[in-house]
């Protein structure tokens, strides 16, 4: 249960640690399937499962435009990620296109650093590991950093929404 007090925010735990506006965030997301091509069995299950963590907690507000609650569609247009940003009930609020390019190191990054991760899994000794998850975790970091910066002045997110959204952003490229 939200409790709410005057100033809009919500309390969502004792001392009030967690505070988002009233109605800023995000009740749906879609993936554009015109633009954003279908993947193996495992592609659409790393997407639904961004998507899923991505709606269980969130941030988001457009810079202008009325209050949320808000539906994202998300396309990919001309190597751009296009968020098309809608209200609860569908009607089209503002679209936001962000070029792909700036992100395209930290995600192959991101890849590459899993992709050892998921060998040392099977390999390595916990620490090794364990250093190689704070590797990960660091370059996830900075993608979500990247992401926000893109989106600063456009669509307000905080910090663990940025991060979702980069999640969901690599898991759009992912080939499988």
């Amino acid at each position: 249960m939200d409790e709410r007090d005057g100033s809009g925010e919500r309390d969502d735990g004792p001392g009030g640690e967690r505070t988002r506006p009233a109605n800023a965030y995000l009740v749906g997301v879609t993936l554009d399937e015109a633009s954003i091509e279908r993947g193996n069995p495992d592609v659409e299950h790393e997407r639904a499962v961004a998507v899923y963590d991505l709606l269980q907690e969130n941030v988001f507000a457009p810079a202008s435009g009325p209050d949320g609650p808000y539906r994202l569609v998300l396309s990919i247009q001309e190597n751009r990620l296009v968020f098309q940003i809608q209200d609860e009930a569908g009607g089209h609020i503002v679209s936001h296109m962000l070029s792909l390019s700036p992100l395209r190191k930290v995600v192959k990054d991101y890849f590459l650093i899993c992709e050892s991760y998921f060998d040392a899994i099977r390999h390595a000794s916990p620490a090794q590991i364990e250093a190689i998850d704070m590797g990960r975790r660091g370059v996830h970091d900075e993608g979500s950093r990247l992401l926000a910066e893109r989106l600063e002045g456009k669509i307000a997110v905080d910090h663990d929404t940025a991060r979702r959204l980069f999640t969901l952003v690599c898991a759009l490229h992912f080939k499988g």
